[in-house]
């Protein structure tokens, strides 16, 4: 975590249902940190209940990988973001802590809505796609289509996604964005089937579409040895994650281009200086992008390094907020669980706990240096559905009161006000499904 030049913050993007939990299942447990069996099945980072039993990504979550590329080792902190266009505040939030994005596409429904939204948002934070176009299967199997007319389909998403970026990039990087299947900043395959390529992959291991196609021919028991084949001989980790170390940018490479746009600060400033090196012995500046409500740690902040150092014990000042704070733990974020450590160096993501009253988008610098806060986030969407809630009960208004600060608190998207009127409790939230979640953690 101290090599810079070998850090990559990534996110991975996409509209819903179009397969990114699936895709981060295989990267976990390509690297080792869950079984290959249930890869794909578990989704590991969707580990909240309802998240588990709707099938979808409700929250942020992030994770710690390491994996090898030409001899040397990538730390890659991965962050999952949901699909659904309710929480699209949660993919802005994530945004700020990541450099690079992968762009997921279902090769049949092609580029959606939501998928335009959210790598719009990723350019305009400044952060560098790669595109992985997946369900190739479903090509095959569902829609029959021969080798020329599948690199056709291709074609046409690369055409599109470069059309976004190209409308949308930092002026400077509207040419060298763009994705382009010859230097291998396109992949495509299956996640549910485990399999994916991307061209220096399939030269290096001699495999042709027309092979992609004959493993899905036959009756279903010889399909599936043969996918199974081909998912040993071109698993999807492997294109996904070199694609991430040769293609997307290390922290030291990124900070300077991105912090005209994300900090309003002085570039010249002792801060702006060490935040452009990504300097762990600068001053502290750090972007809170989550916060979890823990029953044991309390609130836990999850954000961005910028500059300088976090450790435990440390005195620090919250900016937008005016407060000075000590630092009681300082975690690795790994999905479920989260792994103390002494402290964590400018470039990572990590995680906090023991900050007094803190929010999303909060800045944590050093005490005593006069610094200015980050850009505030700029969501795509407001709350647009409003619904009256209220406890069961009168004499539970003091629990429901803390519930709700505590949603809110976590939740920046979510409005609560009382109507003075009608002394009626009021939620406003992006959508029905996000009110809906909400209902059921205030009951939980």
């Amino acid at each position: 975590m101290k090599k810079k030049e070998q850090i990559r913050n990534v996110g991975i993007v996409a509209h819903i249902d179009h397969g990114k939990t699936t895709l981060t299942d295989s990267l976990l447990a390509g690297v080792g940190l869950i079984s290959h069996k249930i890869a794909g099945k578990a989704r590991v980072l969707d580990y909240l209940k309802e998240e588990q039993k709707r099938g979808i990504t409700i929250k942020t979550a992030n994770i710690s990988l390491l994996h090898e590329n030409s001899g040397k080792q990538y730390v890659i902190n991965l962050v999952d973001t949901p699909g659904h266009v309710d929480f699209t505040g949660r993919v802005t939030r994530a945004l700020r802590a990541i450099d690079g994005a992968v762009v997921v596409v279902d090769a049949v429904e092609e580029i959606m809505a939501q998928t335009e939204t959210v790598t719009r948002q990723a350019l305009e934070e400044r952060v560098k796609p790669v595109l992985f176009i997946n369900k190739v299967d479903r090509l095959i199997k569902e829609l029959k289509l021969t080798p020329e007319e599948i690199q056709k389909k291709f074609a046409k998403i690369i055409l599109r996604v470069n059309s976004i970026i190209e409308k949308y990039a930092p002026p400077e990087h509207k040419k060298d964005w763009q994705v382009k299947v010859e230097d291998g900043r396109v992949a495509f395959g299956s996640a549910l089937h485990k399999w994916g390529l991307n061209l220096p992959h399939m030269k290096a291991k001699g495999i042709t579409f027309r092979d992609i196609i004959d493993a899905y021919t036959g009756d279903p028991d010889e399909i599936g040895r043969k996918v199974e084949a081909l998912s040993k001989k071109a698993p999807l980790y492997e294109p996904i994650l070199d694609m991430f170390c040769e293609h997307l940018p290390s922290p030291l490479e990124a900070q300077p281009y991105r912090q005209t746009q994300i900090w309003p600060g002085d570039p010249k400033s002792p801060v702006g200086l060490a935040m452009a090196k990504v300097d762990a012995n600068g001053p502290l500046l750090m972007c809170i992008t989550t916060i979890e409500v823990d029953p044991h740690s309390g609130v836990v902040a999850i954000g961005r390094v910028f500059s300088g150092t976090v450790e435990k014990g440390k005195t620090v000042r919250l900016v937008t907020s005016r407060q000075k704070g000590s630092i009681q733990q300082v975690y690795m974020s790994m999905a479920t669980d989260r792994v103390i450590v002494e402290k964590i160096p400018a470039g990572n993501i990590a995680a906090l706990s023991g900050l007094p009253s803190i929010h999303v988008g909060e800045t944590i610098a050093e005490e005593g240096v006069e610094t200015a806060p980050f850009e505030a986030l700029k969501y795509v969407s407001d709350p647009v559905v409003t619904v009256a809630v209220e406890p069961e009960n009168v004499k539970d208004l003091p629990l429901f009161d803390k519930v709700i600060h505590k949603l809110t608190l976590e939740d920046p998207n979510l409005h609560f006000k009382i109507d003075k009127e009608s002394g009626q409790y009021l939620l406003s939230g992006m959508g029905e499904l996000h009110l809906e979640v909400t209902a059921y953690r205030m009951q939980e």
